[in-house]
């Protein structure tokens, strides 16, 4: 068990406010993914917590379409959404431990609700958007800045329908923070470029900045 029975009555309870059903998507592979299982068994005891949660398994090298489809590109990883399967593209790649655990609640409670929390000028320019945007959060579990700032990239992605926000656990896909030179958590990769980054868990305004900046 990972999730001791201690836990198991905070969360329930954390889950109390739920309304709507919410589906966790995950796709797995039993080939050079380590940390496959345990994130799995992490997910399914998170599931029993609460009569509106399920989780769905994918194997990621044999549902192409589906993986396809909701833009997942490696594994460990999983997506958050509701009954409807409505991609919001809000991906975690990697383990959501430590700190990121209360993310992946917080997201679990925004997709039930249905609100994304966010400004209402926030809301009226991520309407105004024409181009899709990818927002990647480089994170580790031991970093308590993290956690603001990929719910912030989650929000965005719950309320655009061309705003895709993940989670990247770092040190699980070591060659992918390379790529973007990532020494230093939170780092927030906007659209596969490091030239449009954020270090740090920016507040709201600035990110939607860097969002509009990336679009024009």
């Amino acid at each position: 068990m990972l999730i001791n029975e201690e836990n198991q009555a905070i969360i329930k309870e954390r889950f109390a406010p739920m309304q709507g059903e919410v589906v966790i998507q995950y796709f797995e592979s039993s080939l050079d993914c380590p940390t496959c299982g345990e994130i799995k068994q992490l997910l399914e005891e998170v599931v029993h917590l609460s009569d509106l949660l399920s989780l769905e398994v994918t194997n990621f090298h044999i549902e192409q379409d589906k993986v396809k489809e909701l833009g997942i590109d490696r594994v460990p990883a999983f997506n958050i959404t509701d009954a409807s399967r409505k991609n919001y593209g809000i991906h975690f790649y990697g383990a959501p431990s430590g700190y990121e655990f209360a993310t992946l609640l917080e997201d679990i409670l925004m997709v039930s609700q249905g609100e994304s929390g966010l400004q209402d000028g926030t809301k009226e320019s991520l309407a105004g958007l024409t181009q899709p945007v990818n927002l990647n959060v480089f994170v580790t579990p031991t970093c308590p800045y993290c956690p603001r700032a990929v719910r912030l990239a989650h929000q965005f992605a719950f309320e655009s329908g061309l705003v895709q926000g993940a989670m990247v656990e770092a040190t699980e896909f070591p060659e992918w923070s390379n790529e973007f030179n990532v020494y230093g958590v939170p780092k927030t990769v906007i659209n596969d470029s490091d030239a449009l980054s954020l270090e740090g868990a920016v507040p709201e305004p600035a990110l939607l900045e860097k969002v509009l900046e990336a679009v024009r």
